[in-house]
């Protein structure tokens, strides 16, 4: 007789290698994009990372990190092997939970498990489990050091608990159970928020177990309850407590004129005395579910305890300190994420409601010498009443996000929206193209991994997609098979274990519809957001499982073998995992790829030492900080984040010297930008005042000068910029002398600089920038990236010169005959000798779209370095460069773009007409292909599709001018097919970066 627990134990652990095996050999064996570069850096020396922090996933990883042996560059390979064990364990906490949910629908009590029912119940395990496994979402993030692997894990094994804990007989044992569930929840808080989002569901495993006549009533209060465990938890426990501690900090600091810790010493002391009274009462008293409560609410407050972490070694002044949340005030605002803002949920604004008042709220603290300082007040906004609605979804009233509102809704400019319109938004954008299209994409296939790209489906198989979308590896279809397999055991729970389906669709609907609902995401990402959801799809990989047992049970009603049919019911499903695997393996297969870190290394490898590099986005920045602190790169340039040189906190850091970069030198003292001192300063030209020295004005804001202050009804002092002309005057004979300006550029150096404001007003990031170039006075090289120069509020376009991907800022004046100013000589000594493309050229890699964008910046910055050494006669260094591009980032494994196109005008002037005849027949190519497949689909063009046009309309008279009238002929041809006959604007493509 077959033993039902050693076979049960032994397949779920043979799932776990599976799956661990195939994560290992899939995972980057560097940091990747986005936020892992961040986290491998904190992990790494337990530092600080971006709110609400993540301490209990930082302390795990960096015991990872020993497994290196102290080499930094096996550190992120460790660190993301974390990943891919966490993801084998939730593998196997989703193949135990599908044979336990099978069992109760099977009704089988232990040790009464026949032949048959082993061998349906493991088949459907396996193939849950297995789909769960090789699905794209869920892959994705096993192979990379992020929160969301460690998230499904704990999710995993507090749903399998719970499951547990329902076969459990004994209630001692239940209660312990219920006592360790407690604690895992606890500890999830300390990586990700998503475990709490299945409270509501789980609370009906309890529900049906204690009350054996359950009704819709009940299971509906029970439910409730469960939210209310869920709002207890999220809301008053995680910032509640903190909050209630920092109210009473604040009244013994300020009100009694206790030292600083005196009122939180005092809140401990009344919590942990009232909750081990209470305890000691619930046993004395014999009070077991108020003692199993209390018990449950002390093991979570353990696990949330890992949080403390974050404040000790904020105090330690680490490189990283997101937030620098040392002391309760600042802590509080860290959990409650205060920097993200605020997205209504229940009642709000449409993005057409205007402002009618704002106003000062509540007051806003932070330590002071002595006791907590009023620093600011919240801002309290309040819009239009009739133009708000409850359950706001087109709320946003970013310029960008409503031209979005209005072209997806297609409302017309001035037209109002309506809360039909509201709905409307809700159903297609949120629901269905941020959650219903990612469910797809796990399913039943993906059309490739271009953002928006559509789901895929048993009809897309005969379909004819251009090369373009046919050979991106992540263009996969799984025939819609995963899917029906689930509808199928979706259905089958619910004729045969209905207690069971409610709790598995409740979890479905948390994980997924609901949190939709709460997030409210705008109509644009900077990403796609699958990985979110990934719990709820989770629970569709139990019906999945249940679908084999559906096979299974038709089949036995034919055959009467309920052994035979379990088997032949795990073989016809076995070909579906087998075909996820097969489809999606090439795009999920990270190793040998390593450009997200060498992007950061040419960043830095572009910078003179002891530099300073403003930066701006996540991937402008977390690789960065990757290299820096884990593999100690460069450590004597720094870093800053120009989003992050908004606050105080942040200067603050500026202000102290971090590994071998030095202390950055400001004019401006700690009450001139501290928060809610000149957040703002708006321009208000001066009559008669054309223009102002930039130390003159330093000089006044300092000084809080009243010719600087602007009437207004709030408390705080609000500052003007009186011209935005600000003059900074340059010793031009020293510059020459300390070999500030380069050679061959004296002739450019300039006796004054005018930093002009752009627009309307300066940010108090832009305002210690300005600080920074006038007290630095020259002494480091200051320099800029791509998004943070176009991102700044000052036009420093004159003065800035390209050496590889980075501007430095010098007191010279660009040529008036230059588009961009670049010192070709560097510049090609750093694309030549100093930089790093690893990887690159391997046309088996996989290099998502994120790895092309960055390709094309590279390309981008090979192409004006070209146009440089041409207008200056190089043209064998310039031949070099782009013999250099196409060797490091050839078609076949980084396929042309738009940089690659705007290189043709340089490849023919320098005699290489071969490789520009290559990249304009494949683009052209493309682009007809792409747009005939658009045209056909009746799809709007997309981004790169618009490119694509551009680029055939720009090739025609290049091509005729070169005296290729038979190719030009042919585009023209094919694009008049497409768009009909059109002008050939050579501009446009020309000139964009």
């Amino acid at each position: 007789m077959i033993n039902y627990r050693k076979v049960n134990n032994l397949t779920g652990w043979v799932l776990f290698l599976i799956a661990s095996l195939v994560y290992l050999l899939t995972i980057e064996e560097t940091a990747s994009f986005w936020d892992p570069g961040e986290f491998i850096a904190v992990a790494y020396k337990l530092q600080v990372p971006h709110p609400p922090g993540a301490p209990f996933f930082l302390l795990i990883y960096r015991m990872f990190s020993f497994f290196a042996l102290g080499d930094p560059l096996e550190i992120a390979f460790w660190m993301n092997a974390g990943s891919a064990l966490f993801s084998g364990f939730t593998i196997l906490f989703l193949f135990w939970s599908i044979t336990l949910l099978g069992r109760k629908l099977f009704k089988l009590d232990k040790g009464n498990e026949s032949k048959g029912h082993t061998i349906a119940l493991m088949g459907a395990g396996i193939i849950g489990s297995l789909v769960y496994t090789f699905s794209d979402s869920f892959w994705f993030s096993a192979v990379e050091s992020e929160v969301y692997a460690m998230s499904s894990f704990f999710t995993a094994i507090v749903i399998w608990a719970f499951l547990k804990w329902d076969v459990i007989e004994n209630p001692k044992d239940e209660n312990r159970y219920m006592i360790f569930i407690a604690y895992l929840v606890g500890l999830s808080i300390g990586v990700h928020l998503l475990n709490l989002v299945t409270l509501p569901a789980l609370a009906l495993v309890v529900y049906f177990k204690k009350y054996q006549n359950p009704n819709l009533k009940g299971a509906i209060v029970a439910f409730l309850l469960g939210g209310v465990a869920l709002v207890a938890i999220n809301n008053i426990i995680i910032p509640g407590l903190p909050s209630l501690a920092g109210s009473m900090e604040i009244f013994f600091v300020n009100s009694i004129g206790l030292p600083f810790g005196s009122g939180i010493i005092v809140f401990i002391g009344l919590f942990l005395g009232g909750l081990i009274a209470a305890i000691i009462y619930s046993i004395k008293q014999e009070k077991v579910i108020l003692n199993t409560v209390l018990l449950s609410l002390t093991f979570i407050l353990i696990g949330y305890g890992s949080y403390a972490l974050i404040v000790i070694r904020s105090n330690a002044n680490p490189p990283i300190n997101e937030n620098a949340p040392k002391d309760i005030i600042s802590f509080v605002s860290y959990l409650k994420r205060e920097q993200y803002g605020y997205r209504p949920l229940m009642h709000g604004q449409y993005f057409t409601a205007e402002v009618q008042e704002q106003k000062e709220g509540d007051p806003v603290y932070a330590k002071g010498d002595n006791k907590y300082e009023i620093v600011d007040y919240e801002i309290v906004t309040e819009y239009d009443p009739e133009k708000t609605t409850i359950l706001p979804r087109i709320y946003s009233t970013q310029p960008q996000h409503k031209r979005l509102y209005r072209q997806k809704l297609g409302l017309r400019e001035g037209e109002e929206p309506t809360f039909a319109d509201n709905i409307a938004f809700m159903l297609d954008h949120q629901l269905g193209h941020m959650y219903w299209r990612y469910f797809l994409w796990n399913f039943s296939g993906r059309e490739s991994d271009i953002t928006d790209a559509p789901w895929m489906g048993i009809t897309n198989a005969f379909e004819d997609y251009p090369d373009y979308i046919e050979n991106n590896k992540a263009h996969n279809n799984y025939l819609m098979l995963p899917l029906i397999l689930g509808l199928i055991g979706l259905l089958f729970q619910a004729k045969y274990d209905t207690k069971s389906f409610w709790l598995t669709t409740m979890l479905f609907l948390m994980m997924g519809v609901v949190l939709v609902l709460y997030l409210n995401s705008p109509p644009v990402e900077p990403r796609e957001r699958d990985y979110i959801y990934v719990g709820s799809f989770y629970a569709f990989a139990i019906w999945i499982g249940m679908g084999v047992l559906a096979i299974a049970h038709a089949l036995a009603k034919l055959n009467k073998n309920f052994a035979v049919a379990s088997i032949l019911a795990t073989l016809i499903a076995f070909p579906i995992p087998v075909l996820m695997a097969s489809q999606n393996y090439d795009d999920h297969d990270r190793s040998d790829r390593y450009f997200s870190v060498d992007s950061a290394r040419n960043f830095l490898a572009s910078c003179e030492e002891n530099a300073i590099l403003f930066t701006g986005g996540d991937n402008d920045t977390f690789p960065l900080w990757y290299v820096q602190e884990v593999e100690g790169f460069r450590t004597d340039v720094r870093v800053i984040v120009l989003s992050y040189f908004d606050t105080d906190w942040y200067v603050e850091q500026m202000t102290r010297p971090i590994n071998k970069s030095a202390a950055l030198p400001f004019s401006l003292e700690k009450k001139n930008f501290k928060r809610g001192t000149n957040d703002i300063l708006f321009v208000n030209d001066r009559q008669g005042l054309e223009m102002i020295s930039v130390k003159e004005y330093l000089r006044l804001l300092k000084n809080e000068s009243d010719l600087l202050k602007v009437k207004s009804g709030y408390t705080n002092t609000i500052y003007q910029v009186p011209s935005r002309n600000l003059i900074l005057e340059v010793d031009s004979a020293e510059v020459i002398k300390d070999g500030v300006v380069p050679e061959g550029m004296e002739d450019l150096t300039v006796n004054h600089m005018n930093l002009r404001v752009k627009g309307n007003y300066l940010t108090k990031g832009n305002l210690m920038l300005l600080d920074l170039i006038a007290t630095n006075n020259w002494e480091r090289p200051i320099y800029f990236n791509n998004t943070s120069l176009s991102s700044i509020s000052l036009d420093l376009s004159n003065h800035v010169v390209m050496e590889g991907l980075t501007y430095r800022l010098l007191p010279v004046q660009k040529p008036q005959n230059v588009d961009e100013f670049v010192n070709t000589d560097l510049a090609y000594k750093n694309v030549t000798e100093n930089f790093a493309y690893r990887g690159m050229s391997n046309p088996d890699s996989y290099f998502d779209e994120e790895y092309r964008r960055f390709t094309s910046n590279h390309r981008s910055m090979f192409n004006s370095l070209t146009n440089a050494l041409i207008m200056e006669d190089k043209l064998d260094m310039a031949a070099d460069i782009q013999k250099l591009s196409m060797e490091k980032f050839p078609n076949e494994a980084i396929p042309y773009d738009l940089s690659s196109g705007q290189s043709v005008p340089s490849l023919f002037e320098l005699g290489e007409d071969d490789m520009a005849l290559d990249i304009i027949e494949v683009l052209s190519r493309r682009a007809f292909e792409m747009l005939q497949f658009y045209q056909e689909k009746d799809r709007a063009m997309d981004r790169e599709a618009m490119y694509s046009l551009e680029m055939m309309r720009f090739f025609v008279p290049l091509l005729q001018e070169r005296g290729y009238e038979e190719l030009a002929t042919e585009i023209q041809n094919n694009l008049d097919k497409v768009m009909g006959p059109t002008a050939s604007p050579r501009g446009v493509l020309q000139n964009r970066k």
